[in-house]
Parts: C-alpha cells; sequence; structure tokens
C-alpha cells in the first residue's frame, strides 16, 4: 500500500490554520480510502475471470492481477459455460441441472433475480456485440433460447442440430454459430429473425466454436476427430481442417485474430494455431483434462479451466508457456470468461484497510475537536 499526499508538502498545514488542518486530515482519510482499496494505478487495470464449477455448483472470480480467487459465487447445479457482457456488468451462466441461467452482477459478485428457464440441459452461452440478447444452446432439447438482457426473458427458441453445444457470435452481431455435437454439422442463425441461415457440415462431435475478430472464419473444435474445421464464414463451408491433439473441446482466439488455442481434453495441452497458416506453432502442456479456454481481453494471457486437476493453468501468450502455480478454484472446472477491457471493478476493503480506515476516523475527529476548541 502507498498513502500519498493528495494536497502536497502542507497536508497536514501550519500549528495555526486548524481550519486548513481539519480538512488536510479529511482529504488524507479519503486518500487512504481510495488507494487501500485500489492501489496506485496497476492492479485497478486488471480484468477479473469467471470460471464456472461443475462439481461445486459455484463460479470462482479470480484477480488477474493477483492471481487470487477473489470470491465463489453460487449459481446453481451443473454449471457449464459462461459470458460477460460487452459493458462487463453482468454474467451468464449455463445450469445444466436446473435447466436454467443464472445471472452475475459483477460489481457484486452476486446472483441477481430468479434463474431463467431455458431449453433442457443448457451448456454454450454467447451474447450479441451491442450486449442485447444472449444465446444459449441446450443439449438435450435441440435448439437455442434466445434471451433479452432488457428484461432478462426469453423471446425465442431456435430449433439446431443434435446436442447442440458451443455456440459463438459474429463481430457484426448479424450470425450466430452453433457447434451441433450430435449431428455433425454447425447451424448458422441470422440474428435478425432468429432463423436458420444454412447448415454446414464438419468433423466429427463438433464442441467448441470461436469466431476470428474479423469475422471472417469460424473455428470448430471437432471431439472425435482430433481437428479443428475453419469455416469461410463469407461462403459458410470448410476452409480446411487442422489435425491438433486428442479430443479438443474449447477453443479461444487471441484479440489482433493471430493465433487460436484449442484444448485437447484427452491430451492435457494445449494447441497453438497460427490463423494465417492454419498450422499448429506448438503444444502447451497443462493440467488434467482442460476444457473451454479463453483470452484475456489485452491477449497477453489465456486462461485454461483443467477439470480434472480442479485448477486453472495461465498461459503467456508471448511465450506460449503457462506461467506461474495453477490456480485451484473450485471442482470440476469448465470454463471461463472475462470481465471486458475497460470494465469498472469495485473494490472491498480488506480487513487491515478497514483497521487503518478507523484510525484516521478517529484522527480527523480529534482534529475537528481542536478546532472547535473543545
Amino acid at each position: 500500500m502507498e498513502v500519498i499526499p493528495l494536497i502536497g508538502q502542507g497536508l497536514l498545514g501550519t500549528a495555526g490554520d486548524r481550519g486548513w488542518r481539519y480538512w488536510g486530515a479529511t482529504a488524507a482519510l479519503i486518500g487512504v480510502i481510495v488507494l487501500t482499496s485500489i492501489g496506485t494505478g496497476v492492479a485497478d487495470a486488471a480484468f477479473r475471470a469467471y470460471v464456472t464449477n461443475s462439481g461445486s455448483s459455484n463460479v470462482s472470480v479470480i484477480d488477474t492481477a493477483t492471481k487470487a480467487v477473489v470470491a465463489t459465487i453460487f449459481v446453481g447445479p451443473t454449471p457449464e459455460q459462461i459470458a460477460v457482457t460487452p459493458d462487463g456488468a453482468r454474467a451468464y451462466v449455463a445450469i445444466a441441472g436446473s435447466n436454467a441461467v443464472s445471472v452475475i452482477n459483477t460489481a457484486t459478485n452476486t446472483v441477481v433475480g430468479s434463474p431463467i428457464l431455458v431449453g433442457s440441459n443448457p451448456f454454450g452461452v454467447a451474447i450479441t456485440p451491442n450486449g442485447a440478447f444472449v444465446y444459449v444452446t441446450n443439449q438435450a432439447s435441440n435448439n437455442v433460447s434466445v434471451i433479452a438482457t432488457a428484461t432478462n426473458a426469453v423471446t425465442a427458441t431456435i430449433a439446431v442440430g443434435i446436442s447442440p453445444a458451443g455456440i459463438a457470435v459474429a463481430p457484426s452481431g448479424s450470425t450466430v454459430y452453433v457447434a451441433n455435437f450430435g449431428s455433425n454439422s454447425v447451424s448458422a442463425i441470422n440474428t435478425a429473425g432468429n432463423t436458420v441461415l444454412t447448415t454446414i457440415p464438419v468433423g466429427s462431435s463438433p464442441t467448441g466454436i470461436a469466431i476470428t475478430p474479423n469475422g471472417a472464419t469460424a473455428y470448430v473444435t471437432n471431439f472425435d476427430d482430433d481437428s479443428v474445421s475453419a469455416i469461410n464464414t463469407a461462403g459458410n463451408t470448410v476452409l480446411t481442417t487442422i489435425p491438433v491433439g486428442s479430443s479438443p473441446t474449447g477453443i479461444a482466439i487471441t484479440p489482433n485474430g493471430a493465433t487460436a488455442y484449442v484444448a485437447n481434453f484427452v491430451a492435457n495441452s494445449v494447441s497453438v494455431i497460427n490463423t494465417a497458416g492454419n498450422t499448429v506453432l506448438t503444444t502447451i502442456p497443462v493440467g488434467q483434462r482442460p476444457d473451454f479456454l479463453a483470452t484475456s481481453p489485452d491477449g497477453g494471457s489465456v486462461y485454461v479451466p483443467n477439470q480434472n486437476s480442479s485448477t486453472v493453468s495461465v498461459i503467456d501468450t508471448a511465450g506460449n508457456s503457462v506461467v506461474g502455480t495453477p490456480i485451484q478454484v473450485g471442482t470440476a472446472p469448465t470454463s471461463v470468461a472475462f470481465t471486458s477491457a475497460g470494465a469498472p471493478i469495485i473494490p472491498t476493503l480488506s480487513e487491515s484497510a478497514l483497521l487503518l480506515l478507523m484510525v484516521v476516523m478517529a484522527a480527523t475527529l480529534a482534529l475537528r475537536i481542536r478546532r472547535s476548541g473543545s
């Protein structure tokens, strides 16, 4: 912690200037509170990572600056995937065990409102770039629920392929792509009318999907083919198929679009794909049963949930290596989502900060009494 004099060298004024002394102490109090809460300008720029723990019915919140879990939020039985609104204010979690979606207020890290009932066994979650709609895949009912964020009510249900899993929205917001695990295809949904435009054949058991920031290519992991299909979104056709590790699940693309990271569930590794040439650059060992990973908003890190290790591995994208000790989270973590770049983080006072606050308040009160002549 660093305490900075907010009004220069004359913070407490002179012996004869009791009014300056009082207001100087008050300013010092404010400075202590603010700096104790948010640091000196480094930690406040950090993102938070939200990790669903399918085995412990909760979400772990990680401060990416300290790599520490700062909150644990009960959400309901078997949370699967999670997505954060573009403004960073809300997180939507698919709760497979109750056929619902829970909504988290990221400022307070609490669940708000009642669970939103959707289809059977909800799994994937994606939010439109304008934050207006949430799309949720329902694996057991073979459809997608559309939730309006203004009301948190389901406004449409769209039939897709068998056992839809991963889902992603194009950067333009015009199209949603759904990986149909049971029918070896991807459904492309027109968001204007919430109808299926086309169905694209891919590999065996497509699971995860991610779209490049320019919207040109959608990458789909094929769990039983040990491959990734690259789809040209202009024509909705497969451009190429890229061999990766055993049983790929989650996939995430860096904000600059240059690199895709693929979690190989059975191989306990992450494949790194150069999107320019659609080739694997390297393979990174991680924990046991890595799942739906995510890249940080600044592109500097990839957070990988390891189901059987109950940890999150952090990959440095500059060196493509795991850094630090894996972060212990809840049981069987399945997915990660970040607060967006620039999203506010509402700080909380630690016990030591609270004690310091009480001390400074007492000192301020004493100075106020002295000022009044008591």
